[in-house]
């Protein structure tokens, strides 16, 4: 009776401890964030981000950052459900050959764009523009009106979107204003309307940056399956001291050939646009490696852009005038093709 006793105890006790014995954990590689760490676990989407918080709260960095080094406790892998997966996107479809797209972020006058080419038919972008919503990022001056970093990069970031569609690519326009379309004023009125795809921009900077990085990864999860080629561009506008001039400059992820790679694709197509346009002038724009945040934290490859010094005269007049941001638009549209071998 004992001998059964203690067997049926026994038997408890492993039932009870296995699942925790079982469960498995892992330290993250450098640069990983949250999203990126459990998707490399197969573990994606929002409610394996949510498990893992309250399974590692009290081993997370600030702001709810990995710690290298520390072993965190991943959530069970359990079956696909339509809850889990409220974050994928849906499986991207190919328009026909030359299909006119209806884009209504550009403004109704060029909200509608026919393809003239299709260099980029199996290609997918992700355009995303510098800050946003409550963040207007650099603030430059001339006389009394303010430029904000954000919306000279927004309406930069749509003339290329369209130019890239017009090459019949497919693009993702992560940040968007529902009212701002493509513009053409010198000075562009400034707002806090932006979202990510619809949703709120968060004030703290970690997480306005990871809610980007995991809208590009959930499309990417998809897109990757149907397009050849998939790559992400942030634009921004940098800010320095008033008399320093700079040209555009391009960063790439420092542990990713293809991102470096097409960042000196980006630099030799200006290189070469300045040379035709502007042969007495030279180019003196770089490509360096940075461990930024956005270009570790999302999976396509991706290349980060500085357009100029907001806070200089002449750097101002490259994306204060319509025409500078268009051809600033075309000259990376021409790299990305360049880039695509296409």
């Amino acid at each position: 009776m004992r001998r059964t006793i203690s067997l049926l105890i026994f038997l408890c006790f492993v039932n009870f401890c296995f699942p925790l014995c079982a469960q498995e954990r892992s330290t993250p590689r450098r640069g990983e964030g949250i999203s990126t760490f459990l998707e490399r676990h197969h573990r994606s989407g929002m409610s394996y981000q949510k498990a893992f918080i309250e399974l590692n709260r009290r081993k997370l960095g600030k702001d709810e950052t990995l710690r290298l080094g520390v072993v965190y406790t991943l959530p069970p892998l359990r079956e696909k459900r339509k809850t889990d997966v409220h974050n994928e996107a849906p499986m991207p479809k190919h328009r026909p050959k030359n299909s006119i797209v209806n884009e209504p972020l550009f403004g109704k006058a060029l909200a509608q764009v026919k393809p003239t080419s299709s260099r980029l038919r199996n290609a997918c972008f992700y355009v995303v523009s510098g800050h946003g919503g409550p963040d207007p990022g650099a603030i430059g001056q001339v006389g009394n009106k303010e430029l904000h970093e954000d919306e000279y990069a927004y309406d930069i970031a749509l003339r290329l979107a369209r130019n890239l569609m017009s090459e019949g690519a497919e693009v993702r326009i992560i940040i968007q204003d529902a009212k701002d379309g493509i513009r053409d004023e010198l000075y562009l009125s400034n707002s806090k309307r932006e979202t990510c795809m619809g949703d709120v921009i968060p004030l703290n900077q970690v997480k306005r940056l990871q809610q980007r990085c995991d809208k590009i990864n959930a499309l990417y999860r998809t897109d990757r399956k149907r397009y050849n080629y998939c790559r992400a561009i942030f634009i921004h506008v940098d800010s320095r001291s008033k008399k320093q001039q700079t040209d555009v400059f391009f960063y790439h992820a420092t542990q990713k050939a293809d991102s470096k790679r097409l960042a000196n694709t980006m630099k030799s197509t200006f290189e070469s646009k300045y040379g035709k346009h502007q042969p007495n002038r030279g180019f003196s724009g770089t490509v360096s490696g940075r461990n930024l945040f956005v270009l570790a934290q999302t999976s396509p490859t991706s290349v980060f852009v500085e357009l100029g010094n907001i806070q200089n005269t002449f750097d101002q007049q490259r994306f204060m005038m319509s025409s500078n941001r268009q051809a600033l638009a075309k000259w990376l549209t021409e790299g990305f093709v360049k880039d695509a071998g296409l």
